[in-house]
């Protein structure tokens, strides 16, 4: 009889990460090695993982109002995301977490290139804003100051 071996195909994945607050940088290191070692053993790699910052959160989860954001790129069989999603739900310290796949027909290098390029274009269009709502307050704190 002929032995028919199926082999999993490896697929291109992102992920974004919320980590709690409060949890400190041994934590994090910690929390991604153990991710890392998840992702080795479903045949896989990690192309990029970035750290965004404490930044506020678009709702707030319970009482919390910020979180650290990760961004990660990788590959690896589409077992590993169940398995990775599974220890997540049972980190205390993890608030969110998104995994989406990829297009296998763009790299991930490609990929990144634009994701950061559309990145710095929002950051630009934050800062321009902020710099609009500051002359805005300034304009109107000059004309009470006048009245006054």
């Amino acid at each position: 009889m002929l032995e028919v071996q199926s082999s999993i195909p490896v697929r291109k994945y992102e992920a974004v990460i919320i980590l709690h607050p409060d949890s400190s940088e041994e934590d994090q290191k910690t929390f991604f090695q153990k991710n890392k070692g998840i992702i080795d053993s479903f045949k896989g790699t990690i192309h990029s993982l970035d750290t965004w910052g404490k930044r506020k959160l678009a709702n707030p989860i319970g009482k919390l109002t910020r979180g650290v954001y990760f961004h990660s790129t990788f590959e690896a069989e589409g077992d590993s995301i169940k398995e990775l999603e599974r220890t997540m739900r049972l980190n205390d310290k993890v608030l969110r977490f998104n995994h989406t796949r990829l297009d296998d027909r763009v790299s991930i290098t490609k990929y990144l290139e634009g994701f950061k390029g559309a990145l710095e274009e929002t950051m630009k269009r934050e800062k321009e804003r902020e710099e609009k709502f500051k002359a805005r307050r300034a304009a109107a704190q000059a004309r009470r100051q006048s009245k006054s």
